[in-house]
């Protein structure tokens, strides 16, 4: 971009070529009686400068001279001899000497190179009589104030005086060009941010929930809820010890402060890429929640809490995501990381609301016409992966034990009338060796000895799904025959392959009121009551030692009232909802679905009660209830009262 200075001096240079140009076919008439005459080059001889003195300063009259009684220039004759190239000697002038040393090599006769030096000189005396005649008449139309008439060049661009008022519109409007461009590439504005800082975009919010967990007085608290988890994410524990293994609560009520803060960042990519990252809070590392209990002085894994101290955050999500349009009626999403929940789903009787997915999905969305759409929606999912060096304990490491989701869904979306909307999905979830598997036999001599399937224990688990011992320990000397060091882990006692369906019908007419009917549906296909009575070690009947007593179904049934929660945007929103879940002991895994419901997992049935309003665009206070007892085994039952404060950003 030029500056002020810069477009002066271009414009006046233009002013200078286009005067000399226009002037040209006036001035050349009336300087031939001065200027020296051109010859034919093989005839050419340098014509002697006028002295200085033959037109004195003021003086133009004599200089550009129309009388034509003037004396005719003297002009050389042509016929006298030509001069001698100078090969005497070097000179100081390089052309002389680039002429002799031709001369000298016979390139050039020494005629020749004097018709060279001649014609040089003739053309250097008129180019300096042309320049002169040029400053001169410059001289006259600056003393004068005026300029000949001239006949105009329609393909010339000539630049006569510039007004002011002309001036200063060419800088406003290069002071505009300027201007914009800096806005554009946000190179000059003093407080501007960068073009890439654009395309992130923060986002987070901070919830602070009181809960209270109320037990019934005739809950079994006799020993019969082992707690699998706190076994299997620890040394394993000795059947035949003389203390009871881990237990959970089941008669004492417990009240808790809990917060949670969730922040992250969606950040485009451009070209039909985006990336997303979140970080959360969370007691440990569980899948299920990202609640810290306030003053907690046992956390978990994490044993963090307690006396002020500061809390941990984790990694929530970190994933990559590309979108495109594959055809006329079909949009394609590719996810790759650890994303939200990619499948449909209305409650939370097999995925909580927390829980997020690692590996790769893909969806299809296909709108045929107005009102229909369908969509499938796949996957694969790494739930497992064994230690590298494990065992790590022993040089003869152990073949890999991993674990896998594979899961598809198909799903339709239709208009039934102009108020009412249907939605629903039939999917299939196949988990691969997430069941437990009976080790090789071996005779563990203490609590660190590992078993070669061990890792088929669960990584995490909440309570609910029926469990079998994973050890196959030989009875010897060394163990007592089997009355000492029966150092256990336990596994699923089932294999899980669900089909699950959902749906929902939503009534419009009284918007921005929406009523919504919702169900979902899950049956574990791989449930064999007769071989899981043979190996399991909870969820019988009789007080904890009769028949097992689960099954392999779940559903759910619920209706809404108000706005969709997920949807607040204004202050006065509102949300009412009920619903009704009976959720079977190994219709779903536990250690992924609702980890409030009855305390979390499996094996419960009953109801919720909940209701939201937002404060502002961006606060919203929910409160909750929720009551439910254990279906099979030995009776425990547990109500919960929730309080939520809730600020997103």
């Amino acid at each position: 971009m030029l500056n002020h200075s810069q477009v002066w001096r271009r414009q006046f240079a233009c002013f200078t070529a286009s005067l000399c140009a226009a002037m040209q076919p006036v001035l050349l008439p009336a300087l031939e009686p001065v200027l020296p005459m051109r010859l034919p080059a093989e005839n050419t001889a340098p014509v002697p400068a006028a002295p200085a003195s033959s037109a004195p300063s003021g003086a133009v009259s004599s200089a550009i001279s129309t009388d034509p009684a003037a004396p005719a220039p003297v002009l050389p004759d042509p016929n006298a001899p030509a001069p001698q190239p100078l090969v005497a000697g070097p000179s100081q002038n390089v052309t002389l000497n680039l002429i002799n040393r031709l001369v000298q090599k016979g390139v050039l006769s020494q005629a020749e190179a004097a018709d060279l030096i001649q014609g040089a000189e003739a053309d250097a005396a008129f180019a300096k009589a042309q320049a002169q005649a040029l400053a001169d008449t410059q001289a006259v139309v600056m003393a004068q104030g005026t300029m000949p008439p001239v006949e105009p060049d329609p393909e010339e661009v000539r630049v006569t005086y510039i007004p002011e008022s002309v001036k200063a519109e060419i800088r406003d409007q290069l002071r505009t060009e300027v201007f914009t461009q800096a806005q554009e590439q946000k190179w000059a504005a003093p407080n501007a941010a960068p073009e890439w800082t654009q395309r992130i975009k923060l986002l987070g919010d901070i919830r602070m929930r009181y809960d209270k967990f109320m037990f019934a007085d005739g809950n079994n608290n006799t020993g019969v809820f082992p707690n699998f988890n706190a076994i299997n994410t620890g040394v394993p524990y000795d059947t035949t010890g003389p203390i009871f293994s881990p237990q959970l609560n089941a008669d004492q009520s417990r009240e808790r402060a809990r917060l949670r803060m969730r922040l992250g960042f969606d950040i485009d990519l451009e070209d039909g890429f985006t990336a997303g990252i979140r970080m959360a809070t969370g007691g440990s590392n569980a899948p299920i929640t990202t609640n810290q209990t306030l003053g907690s002085t046992n956390s978990g894994n994490s044993g963090q809490g307690g006396g002020f101290s500061k809390y941990e955050l984790w990694l929530d999500r970190a994933f990559i995501k590309y979108e495109a349009s594959l055809m006329e009626y079909a949009n394609l999403t590719v996810l790759l990381g650890r994303f939200d929940n990619p499948f449909m789903v209305n409650s939370q009787i097999m995925w909580d609301e927390d829980v997020g997915l690692d590996g790769i999905a893909f969806k299809v969305a296909s709108p045929w016409q107005p009102g229909l759409k369908t969509f499938v929606t796949a996957g694969a999912f790494p739930v497992f992966t064994s230690y590298f060096n494990y065992p790590s304990n022993n040089p003869s490491k152990y073949e890999s034990y991993n674990k896998y989701l594979l899961a598809a869904q198909f799903g339709v979306e239709f208009k039934i009338t102009e108020d009412i909307e249907a939605k629903m999905s039939l999917a299939y979830y196949d988990w691969v060796n997430i069941e437990g598997q009976l080790s090789d036999p071996f005779v563990p001599l203490n609590a660190n000895d590992a078993g070669n399937t061990d890792n088929s224990r669960p990584a995490f688990a909440q309570k609910g799904n029926t469990y079998r011992p994973i050890r196959n320990i030989t009875p010897t000397a060394l163990n007592g025959f089997g009355t000492t060091n029966q150092f256990q882990y336990f596994g699923l006692a089932t294999q899980f392959k669900q089909i699950a369906w959902s749906g929902r019908l939503e009534f419009n007419h009284f918007e921005p009121v929406q009523i919504s009917l919702v169900g979902d549906f899950v049956k574990n296909l791989a449930f064999d009551q007769s071989a899981i009575n043979g190996v399991a070690v909870n969820n019988r009947g009789g007080g904890g030692d009769g028949v097992f007593d689960g099954g392999d179904t779940a559903w759910y049934m619920g209706v809404n009232f108000g706005k969709p929660f997920t949807t607040f945007d204004k202050r006065g929103d509102w949300a009412v909802g009920l619903g009704y879940r009976h959720v079977e002991s190994d219709a779903v895994i536990d250690g992924f679905n609702d980890s409030v419901f009855g305390g979390g997992g499996s094996n419960m049935e009953g109801y919720t009660i909940n209701g939201a309003l937002a404060l502002s665009k961006s606060t919203v206070v929910r409160l909750g209830y929720m009551s439910a007892k254990q279906i099979g085994g030995p009776p425990i039952q547990t109500d919960v009262v929730l309080i939520d404060f809730m600020a997103k950003f």
